[in-house]
């Protein structure tokens, strides 16, 4: 279905534009149709779907340890760790089926106005489910770290089986002491600093790691919550960010943000950045680094994967940045809305979705039925399926009424 999305102020890093903004065929248009589906959307701000350049999205419902931080490095925490694994709610949260806590950090990402994520870990049969919740990075390579080379592809075979035109993962010197200070070089005297290397955390990169890593062209991806739970800092984001080498992750729930804007609205409150940077990092620096050339922006061609908001006034970036999730208008993925405020019913009718009504940290939503799965659903704090929907009719849900 072709859609125009009209009145609305269109935000990416490099411009802003008020021309109504065409959906064709799930892609950004060039042109509007002469018969579209019109949204309008005054008084609103359209963003790219975020992306989030480093997730574990299987754990995000194991439960953190809570004794022990700050950790000198994280192979000390994950050290710590092995003894959580026998505790009773750990276990049980490990019991559910990998399958569906997959699914579960997804959802959790797209209720968060994140449409596409770098999953760092094992690739599951799970991911390449055609309804799965946000787009994936696919074709990259990866090793796990250094200090831990039981787990995950060996670093330099890894590396060299990399395509230069694609990322390669590392979590590298996460921590504050002399051995995460000492990964870099490690890395580079193996062969593996160069313009494709991602390198994640990074707490314990130096000034001059930093001038090595700018050099190289490679880049950092900053996970600052999971860093101050664990390590008790983390790097400074100023140079790397100047020089495009900077993205933004939120790691997990097991010692990062509940989710992206959280990790966003941080960093702004901190005034560590303002909120036009904070934006680049989770659209076009990230997009650029993960080698993801369709992602991060509104161009013609790429995917309509949107993130739609009340326009709060003032810099239009603080209408993003500053806000919760419950805050967010719609979700948009290829075209079509994922989760919404109960008015866009009739856009979830127009594109023949069927959609559930839901309340998001108490705010009434309608989701798509594809994610309404109960199992599902009930993994996600603050997501909870309107249990009693005779006092919905279908006619109302359509309306947006309920």
């Amino acid at each position: 279905m072709d859609v125009s999305l009209c009145r609305a102020v269109s935000v990416t890093t490099e411009a802003r534009s008020r021309v109504p903004l065409p959906i064709r065929a799930g892609r950004i248009g060039s042109s509007l149709a002469a018969r579209a589906y019109r949204v309008d959307l005054r008084d609103h701000l359209i963003f790219p779907g975020l992306i989030n350049a480093h997730e574990h999205l299987h754990v995000n419902t194991v439960p953190p340890l809570k004794t022990g931080a700050p950790f000198p490095n994280s192979y000390a925490w994950i050290a710590a760790f092995q003894a959580h694994f026998e505790e009773p709610a750990v276990i049980a949260a490990l019991q559910v089926p990998k399958e569906l806590r997959l699914r579960h950090g997804a959802l959790k990402n797209l209720l968060a106005g994140t449409t596409c994520v770098a999953h760092h870990d094992p690739w599951h049969p799970a991911l390449d489910a055609t309804n799965f919740p946000v787009t994936l990075l696919r074709d990259y390579g990866w090793s796990y770290a250094l200090g831990w080379p039981g787990y995950g592809p060996p670093v330099q075979h890894s590396f060299a089986a990399t395509p230069a035109d694609r990322p390669w993962l590392i979590h590298l010197a996460e921590g504050t002491d002399t051995t995460a200070q000492a990964e870099l070089t490690q890395l580079d005297q193996l062969g593996c600093l160069a313009p494709n290397s991602v390198l994640i955390h990074g707490v314990g990169l130096r000034e001059q790691d930093v001038d090595r890593v700018i050099a190289s062209d490679a880049a950092v991806v900053w996970c600052p919550t999971s860093n101050h739970t664990l390590l008790g800092r983390s790097l400074n984001p100023q140079r790397l960010r100047a020089a495009g080498r900077l993205a933004l992750g939120t790691d997990s729930r097991l010692s990062g943000a509940r989710d992206l804007l959280e990790e966003m609205r941080g960093i702004a409150a901190r005034r560590e950045l303002s909120p036009q940077q904070v934006l680049e990092l989770v659209t076009t620096q990230a997009a650029r680094i993960l080698r993801l050339p369709s992602r991060g922006s509104l161009t013609p061609g790429v995917p309509a994967d949107l993130v739609i908001v009340e326009d709060l006034g003032g810099d239009e970036e603080r209408s993003l940045v500053g806000i919760e999730r419950s805050q967010i208008r719609a979700v948009v993925r290829n075209g079509v809305p994922c989760i919404a405020d109960t008015d866009f019913a009739e856009w979830f009718a127009a594109a023949g979705m069927e959609a559930v009504p839901v309340t998001l940290d108490g705010k009434p939503k309608l989701l798509a039925k594809s994610l309404a799965e109960p199992a599902l659903v009930a993994l996600e704090p603050g997501l909870e399926l309107i249990a009693d929907r005779s006092e919905c009719g279908r006619d109302l849900i359509m309306e947006g009424r309920c």
